[in-house]
């Protein structure tokens, strides 16, 4: 087999990283809004893709892979320091969680709750359309009541999750929560 189709195959699988490498970007470009552990997890997706597509080219060309390989060390090693960092960082925000003695309350945290009943109801609604496609594959049922009724359930599902939201205060609520101060704090 020639080089050129893995070669398109590589470009084509760096093409489609689109989805890790521009919120890397957009981290990067954050500056000083991100922590250090971000940034440094940032720059290690972007040599790691960047070499990707550098070994696409390579490829293409029928050059030596060697450039390739010192690019995937740089990732890795950006990589590493990124996790570094991040559990130096971690341990500083709970230094300073206990001086303050004061913890975010997670016990009733919205997304929490949302994501329960979310998870439920998928769950139910997936098992409900395995079992009515298993008693139509029988000839017991017709075809509208295996599709109608999941579809319902994930509607109902929903449906719930935004009742439940907006019965917390809605955004507002995240928004504080997500700030540290707690639920309604």
């Amino acid at each position: 087999m020639s080089a050129v189709v893995p070669g398109l195959a590589l470009g084509a699988l760096t093409a489609s990283g689109c989805v890790w490498y521009v919120p890397a970007l957009v981290d990067l470009r954050a500056g000083a809004d991100r922590p250090v552990s971000r940034r440094l997890a940032a720059l290690a997706c972007l040599s790691g893709w960047g070499t990707a597509g550098l070994a696409a080219a390579l490829l293409l060309t029928g050059a030596p892979l060697t450039v390739a390989g010192a690019g995937m060390l740089a990732c890795v090693a950006l990589r590493l320091a990124a996790w570094v960092r991040a559990r130096g960082e971690a341990r500083e925000d709970a230094a300073c969680w206990a001086a303050l003695d004061a913890r975010p309350d997670v016990r009733h945290a919205p997304h929490r709750v949302v994501g329960a009943i979310i998870a439920v109801g998928l769950t139910l609604a997936t098992a409900t359309g395995m079992a009515l496609t298993w008693v139509h594959a029988r000839g017991a049922l017709g075809a509208a009541p295996v599709v109608a009724a999941p579809v319902a359930l994930a509607a109902c599902t929903l449906a719930a999750a935004v009742v439940t939201v907006r019965g917390r205060g809605g955004v507002g609520v995240w928004l504080r929560w997500t700030d540290g101060g707690g639920e309604g704090g």
